[in-house]
């Protein structure tokens, strides 16, 4: 008889004597790492948080300046946030909303997201991350078309250095080369529009509005090249974030929205990075004045505490949903996770947060000292870009500022600014040279003073770095 091996024999267990580093290599393939250089020089192991600073496995604090991976609004310790899923956890730590089933959280987390909308909305669809609250859209922008007769409706526009997700649909989206190099994407009907990229793809004279001229008409070219009873939607963040930090040419989105409606063209709004505050306004939809068809939200819906995100749609696609039903039956799409209670409890007390404690006044108060306190290095060698809005912003590296020429990828000048950040304690994230910059919303504007100045003396850092050669 063949002996099957006890569970512990099973399971590789590290000595006391490994260090944490040691093992994560050994055991951990990591997201968005270089793979190779992580292999050699091992992780950074952050073992604690408290507001708007993290602690490594030495002690050593970090101002965390990008609030995790854009998301972690309210800082870390939220008490009232660690007991709403302690007290869901005891209640009900699980049920599902499959075949008509429902819970009291997951009711009034719809209730609260809808009623906080800029635009009216009709319904809500809970999903786990933003990539599947974008794959989701994807799903039911299809839907919608094949219920209203369309099939060859179905192509998606998003745009280059765009970002909405890594499932196999939504890495599609992304338009970034990484995200599809090898790994066989995109996927059909998946196009790219241009990026707007003011500073990097503005002509010499050429104005902002100019530029949003351009890339409007750039956009309906490609529409009528396609064929318009074949382009379903156009996906856009109202800031790009992953993508470089991106903040719309003024006019873009006034220009954009008018040829999607002359061609009956769906909007979806990926707020899964502005949501919630980040850009002074409840949602990027307010500020950018959208009129979204769907919505996605995730981050900081949670203050990213517990992973949720959702799908928001209009009476319009709600009505195609019914219709389809009417002829299929059930509604065939969902997540075992869908709604999950502990996720919604906590996504509800950060919405009441957010409302008691006036978080947009807070933001609106100290994102003055965030973005003037970044603009001082407009003047910087290295520094060729500073953008940004509320509690966001990039800073872009120039290797030849007056010629907009970038450094060489592979001398990796974002990532070595990012590495003398983090001896500086600052934790920022490099979007190949450009340094995004996005703190927890609680921060104060000491706190921000202190984020300069660490920035600063990476920046130095960083210039001493290249005149060395």
């Amino acid at each position: 008889m063949m002996m099957v091996p006890a569970m512990n024999d099973a399971v590789p267990t590290a000595s006391p004597g490994n260090s944490a580093s040691a093992r994560d290599i050994a055991s951990l393939l990591h997201p968005y790492t270089n793979l190779r250089k992580h292999a050699k020089d091992g992780p950074l192991v952050i073992t604690e948080g408290k507001g708007v600073y993290v602690y490594d496995e030495a002690g050593k604090e970090y101002i965390e300046g990008l609030a995790g991976l854009w998301c972690t609004s309210l800082g870390f310790g939220e008490q009232r946030l660690i007991d709403a899923a302690t007290r869901q956890m005891s209640k009900l730590p699980f049920y599902h909303m499959f075949t008509s089933k429902s819970h009291d959280v997951g009711i009034e987390l719809a209730e609260r997201v809808l009623a906080m909308l800029p635009v009216k909305m009709s319904k809500v669809f809970f999903n786990n991350s933003g990539s599947e609250a974008n794959d989701t859209a994807i799903k039911l922008v299809w839907y919608f078309n094949n219920a209203r007769g369309r099939p060859r409706k179905k192509k998606i526009i998003s745009r280059i250095r765009g970002y909405h997700g890594v499932t196999v649909a939504t890495a599609g989206l992304t338009g970034l080369p990484a995200n599809h190099i090898d790994f066989d994407l995109p996927i059909a009907n998946i196009r790219h529009a241009e990026c707007p990229h003011y500073y990097r793809s503005g002509k010499p004279g050429e104005s902002e509005e100019d530029f949003a001229t351009r890339m409007a008409e750039s956009l309906e070219a490609q529409i009528l090249r396609e064929g318009p009873d074949t382009i379903a939607a156009f996906i856009a963040e109202p800031i790009q974030g992953a993508g470089g930090l991106i903040v719309p040419p003024k006019t873009y989105f006034e220009k954009i929205q008018p040829i999607l409606k002359k061609y009956d063209i769906l909007l979806i709004a990926d707020e899964v990075i502005c949501g919630f505050g980040r850009t002074g306004n409840m949602f990027g939809t307010e500020t950018y004045k959208l009129q979204p068809d769907i919505i996605t939200v995730a981050k900081a819906l949670s203050s990213a505490y517990v992973p949720i995100s959702a799908t928001i749609i209009s009476e319009d696609i709600y009505q195609a949903c019914l219709t389809e039903s009417d002829k299929v039956g059930p509604f065939a799409h969902g997540f075992t996770y869908s709604g999950h209670p502990v996720c919604a409890a906590v996504a509800v007390e950060t919405l009441k947060i957010y409302e008691e404690r006036k978080i947009l006044d807070q933001v609106r108060k100290v994102s003055p000292r965030l973005q003037d306190g970044l603009r001082q290095f407009a003047d910087h060698p290295l520094v060729g870009d500073v953008r940004g809005i509320g509690l966001i912003a990039g800073i872009e590296l120039m290797e030849d500022k007056k010629a907009k020429r970038g450094f060489d990828p592979k001398r990796g000048m974002g990532t070595y600014f990012m590495g003398r950040a983090q001896e500086h304690g600052l934790i920022v994230r490099a979007l190949v040279d450009t340094i995004a910059i996005c703190p927890p919303l609680i921060i104060t504007e000491s706190e921000i003073d202190a984020l300069v100045t660490r920035f600063g003396k990476a920046l130095d850092d960083t210039a001493a770095f290249v005149k060395a050669g």
